[in-house]
């Protein structure tokens, strides 16, 4: 009896699998839940992003695991053109998720070919001249910055690059705590004489800091 059941057992087995038609995203997966922001400890940007990649793959009912989808950079929503350390941290970990999560992620950053310096070798660029004129993208997820009494609103979509069509949205607050004092949005940074010159409302009560002159 038990030879006939393991033919029977492997087909049925093997039925379970998702297919192309049944969404992508319906696969089990362990720990891609919604992430509650407030539960996070300090510098989890990562889980930030796991729960806003949660709430957008879910939504979307256009995507699947062929479509080229690329990241850009997330911007403060007061003038739509500017950028932080954390508009970019957002992206490079949309970039880590969205793969994590079988999409086809398109890096347009990638020039190609290896630039070989004396001080390192690079792959990456930000200058449009080094890069690819033609990429293969159909979507792109970015999204906006919203700063907050005691933290930041984060704004992501998914959007079609030629229709300009929304196609999946999430949201998700990141408290103050999260970011980390050090990595303050707040705070200046400069180099000055070859000092690195911070200028944060936290230094002003400390004894250990030096009013520079300009």
């Amino acid at each position: 009896m038990k030879k006939w059941l393991i033919p029977l057992i492997l087909p049925a087995l093997l039925s379970c699998e998702s297919t192309p038609d049944e969404g992508f995203y319906q696969t089990t997966h362990i720990e891609k839940g919604e992430i509650n922001s407030y539960e996070l400890p300090r510098h989890a940007i990562n889980d930030v992003v796991k729960g806003l990649a949660y709430q957008m793959l879910t939504s979307s009912s256009f995507v699947n695991a062929k479509t080229p989808v690329a990241v850009a950079s997330f911007v403060d929503l007061k003038d739509l053109e500017t950028t932080n350390w954390l508009g970019n941290q957002l992206a490079e970990s949309f970039v880590h998720e969205l793969q994590r999560h079988g999409l086809v992620v398109i890096d347009y950053k990638t020039t190609g070919h290896i630039r070989v310096t004396k001080k390192g070798d690079y792959v990456f660029s930000r200058d449009w001249q080094e890069l690819p004129e033609r990429q293969i993208i159909d979507y792109v997820v970015s999204g906006t910055m919203v700063e907050q009494e005691d933290g930041i609103l984060v704004n992501a979509r998914m959007i079609g690059i030629q229709s300009k069509v929304v196609v999946a949205t999430a949201q998700s607050f990141i408290p103050s705590w999260v970011l980390g004092d050090e990595m303050s949005h707040s705070e200046k940074v400069k180099m000055k004489d070859g000092m690195i010159i911070r200028d944060n409302a936290m230094l002003h009560n400390d004894e250990r800091a030096v009013v520079i002159q300009n």
